[in-house]
């Protein structure tokens, strides 16, 4: 067995977020990143350093990581691949550790994004810049990500690379940007890249064609097999751009079970496989949107039976029918609904109820003040997010209240210059109707 591991970088909270028509608030963005900590995720991909009303939820949750409270995955920030992005992202977030820089190198992308205005020797040149004015701000781990890498000639690839390396890179993030490739041609193009290069690889796949998780486990295998780590990228259930990324529930059952991977290969040893259910179901609550009824793992009917032949099987052996047992997922334990009276609290909500609510979870109050404070903010949270708040949400605001306030608080970047400014000088009237 290799001594190189498989890693996991979840990009929920980067690539996740990006999914059309759906999004998360701040407070709930730092719930998953604490409940990739409980789970022992090796990274999250936290958020964009560039956009301004990111900066508070960013700089709040790198406090967290201060306070011990994210103790076991890291958190890094994605930015374009130049050195203005770089520059501008530490100005914002000083206390990075990790970042990605994306640069697109297909010569679709090329011609079709970048307007046939750049070269590949260009691409190489701007990127190898921003790799190097990371380094002066003493990042730990600098990745380099090649977007549409599935569509680009492996030599250029290759290239792309070593000179990143050159430079102070430490990973390659491969890309298959489009859902373009397929597990074995996946396999063997990672392989040669992780020899030709030997930087560790991140494995980026998106589901266009339903192959995210088995292009992912493939380019895993070939990172171990060329003698380098790997590093998934996944996000919960399944959730990113068009058909979404690898799934990290899947991705970790392929590693951990299947019969080419299971016992074969190690596994970042924090992982606890137990915090699945919990994390999937928060998230699917926090983006509002169901998980489907097969989903692997944690779908509603992943130990369902009703078959006569099935049912009559799996209740005499479950191996009979079932490939893991759904304890080591953290399900089983009973749901309690409550069905009579029920006190919530939101952004209306008053002191007794409020108090009622936390009582329950068994949560004191010192004194009235306190009390008082952190109902305030209960009822901004409900506001932030739009959302009955969860016992997560409540608990990590009475805990952590002030870093609660930071990361709910977004200031508007909105410095009025050229014809909004003239517009907005002279207050000029806008008729109602062009409105309503």
């Amino acid at each position: 067995m290799s001594n190189k591991r498989i890693y996991f970088v979840d990009v929920t909270n980067r690539d996740g977020v990006q999914t059309s028509r759906l999004g998360l608030a701040k407070l709930q963005k730092t719930i998953i990143n604490l409940m990739l900590d409980d789970l022992g995720v090796t990274q999250s991909e936290f958020g964009f350093p560039t956009t301004k009303h990111e900066i508070n939820y960013l700089n709040a949750n790198l406090q967290l990581v201060d306070r011990g409270v994210i103790s076991r995955t890291k958190l890094s920030g994605w930015m374009r691949g130049i050195v203005d992005d770089v520059v501008n992202s530490f100005q914002n977030v000083p206390r990075l550790q990790y970042v990605n820089l994306s640069v697109s190198t297909s010569d679709q992308m090329i011609q079709g994004k970048y307007g046939g205005k750049k070269t590949r020797k260009d691409i190489i040149e701007t990127t190898k810049d921003a790799v190097s004015m990371a380094g002066t701000y003493g990042v730990q781990v600098i990745g380099v990500n090649a977007e549409d890498a599935s569509r680009t000639d492996i030599d250029f690839l290759i290239e792309f690379a070593n000179e990143a390396k050159k430079s102070g890179a430490s990973r390659f993030r491969y890309c298959d940007t489009l859902g373009y490739d397929d597990p074995q041609t996946a396999y063997q193009r990672i392989l040669e890249i992780a020899k030709e290069t030997q930087m560790d690889i991140e494995l980026h796949f998106h589901n266009d064609l339903g192959m995210a998780v088995g292009n992912s486990v493939l380019g895993a295998k070939a990172a171990i097999d060329a003698g380098v780590n790997a590093y998934i990228n996944t996000a919960i259930n399944g959730m990113g751009e068009r058909a979404g990324n690898a799934d990290l529930i899947s991705c970790l059952l392929a590693i951990l079970k299947s019969s080419g991977f299971s016992g074969k290969y190690q596994v970042d040893p924090q992982i606890d496989l137990s915090k699945s259910w919990k994390l999937a179901k928060y998230t699917a609550y926090a983006f509002n949107l169901p998980i489907p009824i097969n989903q692997p793992a944690v779908g509603s009917n992943a130990f369902a039976h009703e078959s006569g032949i099935h049912a009559d099987g799996a209740l005499k052996d479950r191996r009979n029918y079932e490939l893991y047992d759904y304890e080591e997922l953290g399900r089983g334990e009973p749901e309690i609904v409550e069905t009579g009276r029920m006190i919530t609290t939101g952004e209306y909500g008053g002191i007794k109820g409020f108090r009622d609510v936390y009582e329950k979870m068994e949560l004191e109050f010192k004194d009235e003040d306190e009390a008082r404070n952190i109902l305030e903010l209960a009822r901004y949270a409900n506001v932030h997010t739009q959302k009955p708040l969860t016992q997560s949400e409540l608990k990590f605001i009475y805990y952590y209240p002030d870093i609660a306030a930071k990361i709910m608080t977004v200031t508007p970047y909105y410095i009025p210059t050229g014809a909004l400014k003239h517009r907005v000088d002279k207050s000029e009237k806008t008729m109602p109707h062009v409105i309503v």
